[in-house]
C-alpha cells in the first residue's frame, strides 16, 4: 500500500480512519487523461473520484463517479486496468478537521483505468451536482502539474501504475 504524507498531525487526525474513495483515470485513444477543475477550488484539477457508499464495491463506485462528474455512462467506457492495491493519502493539518466533516484523515483510493473513445460533447458537467466548472485532455505531466500538491504524489503513483507517465 502506498502512503503519501503532507505535514505533521496532530493525535487526534491521526487517530482517523481513511475515507474509502474509488477513482477513475479516464483516457482518451490519445492516451490524454480526463480531468475537471473543482468549483471550490479554482486553479485545482482532479480526475473523477469520490467516496464509495455502503454495500457499493470500489468498481462499482467509480463507475457512479464517472457518471455523476463527467456524464459519461458505463457503458460509453471500457475498463482497461485497476491498480493491484489502493493509495492513500493524508490531508493537510489545515483541511483534515474540515472536509467530510472531520470524520477522515485523508482517503484510500481505489484507481481504474477506463477508456472513452465518444465525443467530446457527451460529457456533462451538470448530469448530477456540479464539481467542475471545466474539464480538459491532459498528458500525464500536464496533469501533474495541475493537481493540487497534496495529491501529486497519489496522482503520479496512479499515471505510472497504468503507464502514463
Amino acid at each position: 500500500m502506498t502512503e503519501t504524507k503532507t505535514a505533521p498531525m496532530t493525535p487526534e487526525i491521526a487517530s482517523l480512519p481513511w475515507r474509502p474513495c474509488a477513482g477513475v483515470c479516464l483516457t482518451n485513444p490519445s492516451g490524454l487523461v480526463w480531468v475537471g477543475e473543482r468549483l471550490d477550488r479554482p486553479g485545482a484539477w482532479q480526475m473523477p473520484q469520490g467516496g464509495i457508499d455502503a454495500g457499493e464495491t470500489p468498481r462499482d463506485a467509480a463507475l457512479r463517479e464517472l457518471t455523476e462528474e463527467t456524464g459519461l455512462s458505463p457503458g460509453s467506457v471500457t475498463l482497461r486496468a485497476a491498480l493491484p492495491e489502493p493509495l492513500r493519502y493524508d490531508l493537510p493539518a489545515d483541511l483534515a478537521g474540515k472536509l467530510w466533516k472531520g470524520r477522515y484523515r485523508g482517503q484510500e483510493q481505489h484507481w481504474f483505468h477506463m477508456v472513452y473513445d465518444g465525443p467530446d460533447d457527451a460529457v456533462d458537467l451538470d448530469a448530477h451536482v456540479r464539481e467542475f466548472s471545466r474539464w480538459a485532455w491532459l498528458s500525464g505531466p500536464e496533469v501533474l502539474a495541475a493537481i493540487v500538491p497534496f495529491k501529486r504524489d497519489i496522482y503520479a503513483a496512479v499515471l505510472r501504475g497504468f503507464d502514463l507517465l
